[in-house]
């Protein structure tokens, strides 16, 4: 399992499917760009500062912040769910 012995690789795991990365998109003019805070020390202020600079310097029409209810556990589906109906681009962010 993994990389042979002496080395376990926690990233793989048997069966696993792998997700293609969504598409790109050429620039962020005129999107909505949803910022994922995983309610770290500074996460908040480091999207406020994120998005400020998106919308000045990239076009963004708006920025859209959400919060995990927890910071050691993953976004919950309906979370995930809600920002895939009202961003055009999505970004996890971290913090301290």
């Amino acid at each position: 399992m993994g990389n042979g012995p002496g080395f376990v690789d926690p990233t793989w795991a048997a069966g696993k499917s792998r997700v293609k990365p969504a598409a790109r998109p050429l620039d962020l003019a005129g999107k909505v760009v949803g910022l994922l805070d995983n309610r770290k020390e500074q996460a908040d202020v480091i999207l406020q500062t994120v998005g400020e600079v998106l919308r000045e310097r990239y076009g963004v029409a708006r920025v859209v912040i959400r919060r995990k209810e927890h910071h050691s556990k993953p976004a919950t589906g309906a979370l995930i769910d809600e920002m895939a109906r009202e961003v055009n681009v999505a970004i996890a962010a971290l913090g301290g």
